[in-house]
């Protein structure tokens, strides 16, 4: 056992059980991200994680061991000798995030601060077939990592590659790595996405929706506690983050939000139902009715917010990046306008998102690197500055 946890400390702190020794660590090294270059020192390690000086010293020597840690200078000391800081290494490990679009793949190599440092943007078919797909995919994961022509990364990255993590449409079974019957690609139904990517590249990958990968990495930007990122590009779904976690339901289906229904006696939509508005919005945006899109978009956007009572709502997605001031004015005036209805005191916030177009595949990135630091399902962790 590392030793006793420190009597006093609140539940989200260190536990000091050697089965937990992970946790411990990560809780330690997601300090250490948040402290930047600057560092951090072992006694203001010991005291936000609850953990002794000496279990958090052992802890620093493994990760020393294993590259992750090294000293960032010296700070004064108030009495006694001047107490040594210590900082993440940013380039001792790395991740590929994958957004798979239905017309395009975007792919970027980040360190574990998350500094996005080379990327791959080609066009995609997703109608293409699975293992068309998942071929091209895989072979833009090498070209990134420096392994095939034109490598865009750099060779001795590749050995330091924890995983890759794939965002794309959903439905999908995240904890099995299956997809489920995306719109319009019923071929992709009950396919695999996860063993047969990990089979080709021989690297870990996780596989979430992108409104999810693209919440998850919002979230640890400290978006806000409560929150619904809204993609609209190719389709439309959302990423919920409620109470600090990203919710992603009892069978990981949360957040398809395209395909509530908004008007009974609407369109078909590519679901099978009708009225859906995913299918009203792209309706709109094809006839070049931005201002009709970002109604039904708003009128949306306060059903959720009424349901779930959530902060904020972020705007993403190639459709919303071609006009996000009119986006933002009309969602944000729908939903104005029903609290204002309902009696709320204020009304959620509207905004886009930060990341551009590449926050999808940086939160995809996420989905490798969040677990490291004791992130993967919660944003915001009790007893945490």
């Amino acid at each position: 056992m590392d030793s006793e946890k420190r009597p006093g400390v609140a539940g989200g702190a260190g536990v000091n059980l050697r089965a937990l020794r992970g946790h411990n660590a990560a809780l330690v090294l997601d300090l250490l991200r948040r402290a930047g270059g600057e560092g951090v020192g072992r006694l203001e390690l010991a005291s936000l994680t609850g953990l002794t000086p000496q279990a958090v010293s052992k802890i620093i020597a493994r990760l020393r061991e294993e590259g992750l840690v090294a000293d960032a200078g010296r700070r004064a000391s108030t009495g006694g000798k001047p107490q040594t800081l210590l900082r993440l290494v940013p380039g001792a490990g790395y991740a590929v995030g994958l957004h798979l679009d239905r017309d395009a793949l975007l792919a970027v190599l980040v360190d574990l601060t998350g500094v996005v440092v080379a990327e791959r943007r080609v066009p995609l078919d997703f109608g293409a077939g699975c293992e068309v797909v998942v071929a091209a995919a895989a072979a833009e994961v090498e070209v990134l990592l420096g392994g095939g022509p034109g490598g865009a990364g750099a060779p001795a990255t590749a050995s330091g590659v924890l995983g890759v993590g794939v965002a794309l449409p959903g439905p999908l079974d995240h904890s099995a790595g299956v997809l489920q019957r995306v719109t319009g690609f019923p071929e992709w139904d009950g396919y695999p996405l996860r063993d047969a990517l990990a089979g080709r590249l021989g690297l870990a990958v996780e596989v979430d929706k992108d409104t999810n990968a693209a919440a998850l990495g919002l979230a640890l930007g400290g978006a806000a506690e409560s929150f619904a990122y809204l993609h609209l590009g190719t389709g439309l779904g959302a990423g919920l983050v409620l109470g600090g976690g990203l919710h992603r339901g009892a069978r990981t289906g949360a957040g398809e939000f395209g395909h509530q229904v908004v008007q009974l006696d609407g369109p078909p939509c590519e679901c099978g139902d009708r009225g859906c508005v995913e299918a009203l919005c792209l309706a709109a945006v094809a006839r070049g009715d931005l201002d009709e899109a970002a109604r039904v978009l708003g009128t949306a956007a306060g059903n959720l917010v009424a349901l779930l009572d959530i902060d904020l709502v972020l705007l993403g997605g190639r459709t919303v990046g071609a006009a996000e001031e009119l986006f933002v004015r009309g969602v944000g005036a729908v939903v104005a306008e029903r609290a204002r209805r309902e009696g709320a005191r204020e009304p959620a916030g509207v905004r886009v998102a930060p990341g551009g177009d590449r926050g999808v595949a940086e939160g995809a990135a996420q989905l490798v690197l969040a677990p490291l630091f004791g992130r993967a399902g919660a944003a915001f962790p009790a007893n945490r500055t």
